[in-house]
C-alpha cells in the first residue's frame, strides 16, 4: 500500500493543538540574561558617542555595549550555502552593531540586564549624538549622481546590475504595425508577519558557543556565528527548536550573531534576544518593493513580437539576500511568456530603508503582478480574452530553459487554467460582466505563474540524511531540511515509509528538532525545495538500510538478498509473499546476536543537480464599489500542478496559506515610511493590515498532478507558488469590473480613489473646491 499521496494527520499535530510543542522561549534557561537593542532613530547617520551613565545607573542593568565595542568584522547575513568562489559568496557589509546608520531601526548598542524592564528602562536611558546625512528611500533617485551614498564599494547604491538579451530587440520592434503596450508597475514593501517573532538565546559550554534560534537554517547559521565573530566554526552549535512560522524572514541570520557575542562579554552566561512586533516589522527582513518598467510590442494576431523588461528593486540598507530575488523575478519573463526578441534588465539598490531579504515568493509575487498586469492589457490592446491570449502566448509544453535546465513536460498551464475556468465558470462570467454602468460592478480576473524548485545551477544544492532501525522494529530518521510549521516532517515519515516498505507512516520517528552537532547536514527551509531535495536523499538512504537490513537477514533465514522485500514491516519471499520475520524480530536479533551483533543504521548524502517547473494558475471575482472605492473578493480559486502529492490534505493547506498572503499582498498591506524622516508609520498589527480570514471567501484549492520525472516521487515545488498570483488575479478582475488598469499594489481604497477619480468614474471633490 502507497504511503504518499494520502491524506495522513502531521506527525506533530497532537502536541502541537494541545500546546505541548516547544519553542525555542518555551527552553528557555530561567536565569537568561535580557538583550535589548538600542535602534538608530535616525534615517542615515553616524554615531558619534553614545552616553551610558544613565543605563548603567539603572537597577537591574548590568552591561552596556556600544557600535564602538564590537569586533570590526564585517559579514553577511543571507541564508545562502557557503560557496568557495569568493566571487560567487553574499556581499559582507554590516557588524554585530553599526556606527554608520543607515536606515531607521538599525542597531546601534545592546543593554544587558536581569529583567526585561531593566533592559527597556536602559535602551530608553541611553543618549546618542549623531552626525545626520542626507537620506533616500526611492530606488530610482538612490541610483542618481549625487544621491547620498549608503557603501563606498557600491556606486550610485547599485549592488548588481545584470541583464539578459535574446534575439535582436531594436530591429524586431520596426515591423510594420506593431502595438506598443507600455506600463510602469510597483510593488510594495511588506513583512512576512508570522506568529512567532524572532527570537533566539546564546551560551558558552566547554568552550563552545551554543545558539538556540528559532530559524530556518541552523548549519548556515552556525557558519554566519563563525565568521560573524571570527571564531572556527566548529566552535559554534546551533539548535534549531519548533517555530512558530518563517517565511523567509528566518532565512536570514538574524540577531544570532549579536546574541553569541553578547553571551562571550558576559562570560558565558546565558543571554536572550526577543524581538517584539514592531522590531520583526523593521529590523529583521522584509519583502522587496520592486518597480517594473514593461513594454510589449504585439502583432495583430495576439503574438508577442518584442519585449522590453526593467526591475528595480529596493533593497534597503543592507545586501541581505541581495540581488537574487530581483535576478529571478526578471529571469521569470523570457520563460512564462517566451518571445524571440527580449532585453531585460535588473538593478538591486540599496536605499534607507530596512534590509529586504527572502520571502515567499522570492521575487515571484512581484513579477507575476507586473508581468500579469501586463499581459492582461496586451489582451485588451489587441481585442482578445486575456485567457485566450495567454493560451496562445504562454510556455509551451516541451520549452527548455537553457541556464536552468528545467523542461516543461506537460501541457501543464492550459490544464491549469481550463480546470479553473470550468470551476469558477469563467467563460459565463465574462460575458455576463460585459458593459456594465452603476456604481457597483462586478469582474473575474486571471493570472498564471511559474516557480522553480530548488536552488540548482545557483547555488550548491544537496541534502544529507540518517536513519536507524530501533529495537521495535521502527525507524528514526534526521535531516537538516527544516520542519516549519509547513508540514515536513510528515511529509518525510511518509517518504520514509514508502522507501523502506514499512507498515506506516507513523513507523516513522522523524527528528524534527535540527542540531548541528548531530543532524546530518542540511541546507534547511526555502526555495520551495523541501519535499523536493529531502526526497533524493530520503530515498537513497531508505535504499541503503534497505540493503543492510536484507542483507542481514539474509544470515537469519538464509534466503538470498534478491529473493527478499519490505512490506509493512515484514520481510517477505517475494516468490510467494510469504513473511519470513517481521523488521521487530531482525532489528532484537541483530542488536543481542552474540555471534554478529548489529545496531543498523544508513547515512547518506546526495547533491542535487535537478530542478524542477511548478505552475499554476488563480482566478479571481470581485465586486466594486466605485463610490466607496471598496472591493470585495467574492471567490478565489487557485489551480497548482506540483507534481505527484504526497499528502492531499497538507497541500491544500499550504496552498489556503499562500492564498491568504496573496489577498494581503493585493488588497491590503504595505509597510509605509515617513518621507521627510525615513521613519516607519504602521510597524505594528494595528496600522499593518494584515489579511485575516474576516478578508477571504472561501479558499478553493484544486490540484493537477503531472508527476516530476526529475524527482524521485514525483513531487516539485508547492510552498511558495501559492503567493504569487492572487494579488494580479484580483487586480485583473478590478480591471474587467470597472475598465481601470491599476499598476501598484495594494489596491486599497486610497488607491482605488486616485484612480477612479483620474479616469473619471467619480469627482474628487478636493479637485472641485480648488477649481
Amino acid at each position: 500500500m502507497n504511503k504518499v499521496g494520502q491524506s495522513e494527520v502531521r506527525v506533530d499535530g497532537y502536541d502541537k493543538a494541545t500546546g505541548r510543542t516547544k519553542y525555542y522561549e518555551d527552553r528557555m534557561p530561567a536565569d537568561a540574561l535580557y538583550v535589548r537593542i538600542k535602534h538608530a532613530e535616525k534615517a542615515h547617520a553616524i554615531v558619534k558617542s553614545i552616553d551610558t551613565a544613565a543605563a548603567l545607573a539603572i537597577p537591574g542593568v548590568v552591561k552596556v555595549l556600544t557600535c564602538f565595542d564590537v569586533p570590526d568584522i564585517t559579514f553577511p547575513t543571507a541564508g545562502h550555502p557557503w560557496s568557495m568562489d569568493p566571487g560567487h559568496q553574499d556581499v559582507a557589509d554590516r557588524k554585530l552593531l553599526n556606527t554608520h546608520v543607515r536606515y531607521w531601526g538599525d542597531d546601534i548598542a545592546v543593554v544587558i540586564a536581569d529583567n526585561e524592564v531593566a533592559a527597556m528602562q536602559g535602551v530608553r536611558a541611553l543618549t546618542v549624538e549623531y552626525e545626520e546625512l542626507p537620506f533616500v528611500l526611492d530606488v530610482q533617485k538612490a541610483m542618481e549622481d549625487g544621491a547620498p551614498q549608503l557603501h563606498e564599494r557600491f556606486p550610485n547604491n547599485i549592488l548588481k546590475h545584470t541583464s539578459n538579451r535574446f534575439g535582436d530587440y531594436q530591429s524586431a520592434i520596426k515591423e510594420e504595425g506593431l502595438i506598443k503596450v507600455e506600463g510602469w508597475y510597483e510593488t510594495p514593501t511588506v513583512q512576512h508577519c508570522h506568529i512567532e517573532n524572532h527570537g533566539c538565546y546564546a551560551y558558552e559550554e566547554n568552550g563552545r558557543i551554543v545558539v538556540v534560534s528559532s530559524t530556518q537554517i541552523p548549519h548556515i547559521i552556525r557558519r554566519v556565528v563563525g565568521q560573524a565573530l571570527g571564531r572556527p566554526w566548529g566552535d559554534i552549535r546551533v539548535i534549531k527548536p519548533y517555530i512558530g512560522g518563517g517565511f523567509g524572514n528566518k532565512q536570514d541570520a538574524l540577531y544570532e550573531p549579536l546574541c553569541a557575542w553578547c553571551t562571550t562579554q558576559m562570560g558565558g552566561r546565558c543571554v536572550r534576544i526577543d524581538c517584539s512586533r514592531e522590531e520583526t516589522f523593521v529590523s529583521n527582513r522584509v519583502r522587496h518593493a520592486i518597480r517594473f518598467h514593461i513594454v510589449t510590442w504585439l502583432r495583430h494576431d495576439g503574438t508577442i513580437a518584442a519585449r522590453k523588461v526593467e526591475c528595480f528593486s529596493n533593497q534597503g540598507a543592507y545586501a541581505s539576500h541581495g540581488h537574487s530575488i530581483v535576478a529571478k523575478a526578471m529571469g521569470s519573463f523570457h520563460q512564462h511568456y517566451p518571445c524571440p526578441n527580449m532585453e531585460e534588465d535588473s538593478y538591486t539598490v540599496f536605499t534607507n530603508k530596512p534590509a529586504a531579504g527572502a520571502m515567499r515568493g522570492y521575487g515571484m509575487p512581484q513579477a507575476s503582478f507586473a508581468d500579469e498586469s501586463n499581459i492582461d492589457e496586451c489582451a485588451h490592446a489587441v481585442g482578445m480574452d486575456p485567457m485566450e491570449f495567454r493560451r496562445l502566448n504562454i510556455m509551451p509544453k516541451g520549452y527548455k530553459d537553457n541556464f536552468s535546465g528545467n523542461v516543461n513536460y506537460y501541457d501543464t498551464y492550459r490544464e491549469c487554467m481550463k480546470k479553473g475556468a470550468e470551476i469558477i465558470d469563467y467563460e459565463r462570467k465574462m460575458k455576463e460582466y460585459q458593459h456594465q454602468s452603476g456604481p457597483v460592478r462586478r469582474g473575474i480576473g486571471l493570472a498564471t505563474f511559474w516557480y522553480n524548485t530548488a536552488v540548482y545551477p545557483i547555488s550548491l544544492e544537496t541534502s544529507s540524511n540518517r536513519m536507524l532501525l530501533n529495537l521495535d522494529g521502527t525507524v528514526t530518521m534526521q535531516c537538516g531540511e527544516t520542519e516549519i510549521g509547513q508540514g515536513a516532517d510528515t511529509a518525510y515519515a511518509q517518504m520514509t515509509a514508502q522507501a523502506i516498505g514499512l507498515k506506516s507512516y507513523k513507523d516513522v520517528h522523524v527528528v524534527s528538532c535540527q542540531d548541528t552537532d548531530i543532524t546530518p547536514t542540511g541546507l534547511g527551509a526555502y526555495a520551495s525545495r523541501q519535499t523536493y531535495v529531502a526526497g533524493f536523499s530520503i530515498k537513497q538512504t531508505a535504499e541503503q538500510l534497505k540493503e543492510k537490513i536484507l542483507s542481514y537477514a539474509c544470515e537469519v533465514t538464509r534466503q538470498a538478498v534478491a529473493n527478499m522485500d519490505i512490506t509493512d514491516g515484514n520481510i517477505i519471499r517475494k516468490g510467494d509473499g510469504q513473511v519470513l520475520m517481521s523488521l521487530k524480530e531482525l532489528a532484537m536479533t541483530a542488536q543481542y546476536n552474540p555471534v554478529h551483533s548489529e545496531h543498523i543504521t544508513a547515512e547518506s548524502t546526495y547533491t542535487i543537480r535537478n530542478n524542477a517547473y511548478s505552475f499554476g494558475c488563480t482566478f479571481a471575482e470581485v465586486e466594486v464599489d466605485i463610490e466607496m472605492c471598496k472591493t470585495k473578493l467574492l471567490r478565489i480559486v487557485n489551480v497548482h500542478d506540483c507534481g505527484n502529492l504526497i499528502n492531499p490534505a497538507l497541500a491544500e493547506a499550504q496552498v489556503h496559506g499562500g492564498m491568504s498572503m496573496a489577498i494581503g499582498y493585493g488588497l491590503s498591506e504595505q509597510l509605509i515610511f515617513d518621507e521627510k524622516t525615513g521613519r516607519p508609520l504602521n510597524n505594528n498589527l494595528l496600522d499593518y493590515k494584515l489579511s485575516t480570514f474576516m478578508d477571504h471567501p472561501n479558499l478553493e484549492a484544486y490540484f493537477i498532478e503531472n508527476p516530476e520525472p526529475t524527482s524521485p516521487f514525483g513531487t516539485k515545488a508547492l510552498g511558495e507558488p501559492p503567493a504569487c498570483s492572487g494579488a494580479p488575479a484580483i487586480r485583473n478582475a478590478i480591471l474587467n469590473a470597472t475598465g481601470v488598469a491599476i499598476n501598484q499594489n495594494p489596491i486599497n481604497p486610497h488607491v482605488l480613489f486616485a484612480q477612479f477619480s483620474k479616469a473619471g468614474l467619480i469627482n474628487d471633490p478636493w479637485q472641485e473646491k480648488e477649481g
